[in-house]
């Protein structure tokens, strides 16, 4: 039978094979000599026992994967961030998305708490670099409706950091999900995880969904290994100016006659976007070639 991983816990991959009940399986001894790790959301063919237990006999080929947290063939991913308390840096939104932009995976932004603060800086920003926005709010119900019709059918999973809400808005597209909610602290102004482990879910609408820990966690070494060069084609809005500046090779830092500095000048790219491009470049730059190996 085949059938999609949802948990990953103790040992044991508990599949989904589309009947409503979890298979508990045992990956086969092929996997550890092949030094192959199934993963939440990889789609498998597995062996059935008795009293619904299993064996995984082959992992199907990835769309993607993640090592941080250890996700595979996620279809988008939905980013949660807040102008309210606490305001989401750019920079947390923009490393991530640079991230999934290299995985083969489609990115939405979403504003949470729009009752609050309707954080329009950070929509204006996301919409002119050509991602799909919302403001949603969790308490009220605004946008998940939206937000609903975005994610059906397709395999999404949630982060942001900790406190803008990823679970309460979890709860509000699906009100029996009884996620645990975390308490923002107002004393330090940020939330405490309360996702301890990686897991899907499905939803009534037909969504699989996942609620990952926040920004600090996200597939950080990955980004940090990524080469500089690469770094150019995981911010989308720079496409249409590649290969147009004055040099070839040109890191689109500080150099003259660079096309993306001109298009961030004229207005065409978010002071942001670019802002954060700088950061995560220089901050490859100091990684040793023998590490990324």
């Amino acid at each position: 039978m085949e059938g999609v991983i949802l948990k990953a816990l103790s040992g044991f991959y508990y599949v989904d094979s589309g009947d409503g009940h979890l298979v508990a399986c045992r990956g086969r001894g092929k996997f550890r000599h092949q030094k192959l790790t199934p993963l939440v959301g990889d789609r498998v063919s597995f062996t059935p026992l008795e009293g619904e237990s299993g064996i995984l006999d082959a992992i199907l080929p990835r769309k993607n994967q993640f090592q941080r947290p250890a996700v595979a063939n996620i279809d988008q991913l939905v980013v949660v961030a807040s102008g309210a308390i606490p305001v989401t840096d750019p920079f947390l939104i923009d490393r991530v998305v640079s991230i999934a932009e290299g995985r083969d995976c489609d990115s939405i932004i979403v504003l949470n708490k729009c009752d609050l603060d309707v954080a329009e800086e950070l929509y204006q920003t996301y919409v002119q670099a050509g991602f799909t926005t919302l403001r949603v709010s969790a308490e009220t119900g605004e946008g998940i409706a939206e937000l609903s019709r975005l994610i059906a059918g397709k395999v999404s999973a949630f982060t942001g950091n900790s406190g803008v809400g990823k679970s309460s808005i979890l709860n509000a597209l699906q009100p029996d999900f009884r996620i645990q909610v975390g308490e923002v602290s107002d004393k330090l102004g940020r939330g405490r995880h309360t996702t301890r482990h990686v897991e899907l879910f499905r939803l009534d609408n037909g969504a699989i969904v996942a609620d990952t820990p926040g920004f600090s966690s996200f597939d950080t070494e990955e980004m940090e290994l990524r080469r500089p060069e690469e770094l150019e084609h995981t911010f989308r809005e720079f496409e249409p100016y590649l290969g147009k500046c004055r040099f070839t090779g040109c890191a689109h830092v500080k150099e003259k006659g660079c096309a993306v500095l001109e298009a961030v000048k004229a207005g065409l790219i978010p002071k942001s976007r670019h802002a954060s491009y700088v950061r995560l470049y220089e901050q490859a730059k100091e990684v040793p070639e023998w590490q990324r190996k």
